[in-house]
């Protein structure tokens, strides 16, 4: 028989940097409190450069409460292209319909596959190790003020080997001439920001 080649389809990690300017990641992930509820983060990721677009918690997540986070996370004309998401029963008809609303084409990763969305799993390891691991979460207003002060450090302070051990807001490059090194308390003390000043 004849073989008929085929063009080759592009690889997954092909794919996730061809369209990094285009694409976001989004996931849940849990946090127990004080009195053992159980709370829902929902975050927002955008590949380009690891920024948190959007979070929020809640204890009872819901397929039309995901649906208006969407819709918060991208108000008027700043959808992204492409929306990548494991395949939770939390992402209903409605947040499907949401997002093609919003011309966003969602891209699904396998069953049991978390490699599948590196950067958004990274986060969640990261706001667990750095954050959580650390601290006693009372309620969902103390959750949403220690994630809302550890994704300003996560932004503005904290390095990422991916972006050249640059931050998702990028900071210049300080040389000896600026002054002293000064310690700055970030996330109630848990990290810091070293910058240099002026004596």
């Amino acid at each position: 028989m004849v073989k008929h080649r085929k063009p080759p389809s592009q690889t997954w990690r092909t794919f996730l940097e061809n369209h990094i300017k285009q694409l976001v990641s989004v996931d849940f992930f849990v946090v127990p409190t004080l009195s053992f509820r159980i709370l829902y983060v929902f975050v927002v990721l955008a590949h380009e450069r690891r920024r948190v677009m959007h979070f929020n918690a809640t204890e009872h997540p819901t397929a039309e409460w995901t649906a208006a986070q969407l819709m918060q996370a991208f108000p008027w004309d700043t959808a992204p292209r492409y929306l990548l998401r494991d395949r939770d029963g939390i992402h209903g008809e409605v947040f499907r319909t949401q997002a093609a609303n919003m011309a966003i084409s969602e891209v699904l990763t396998r069953p049991r596959s978390p490699w599948q969305s590196p950067y958004v799993e990274r986060l969640i390891g990261s706001v667990r190790r750095e954050c959580l691991d650390h601290i006693v979460v009372i309620n969902e207003e103390s959750l949403r003020a220690t994630l809302r002060s550890y994704f300003s450090y996560y932004h503005d302070s904290r390095c990422h080997l991916g972006l050249n051990k640059d931050c998702p807001e990028p900071r210049e490059i300080q040389l000896p001439d600026k002054g002293r090194i000064v310690e700055i308390p970030k996330v109630g003390g848990l990290h810091h920001r070293y910058e240099r000043r002026a004596a």
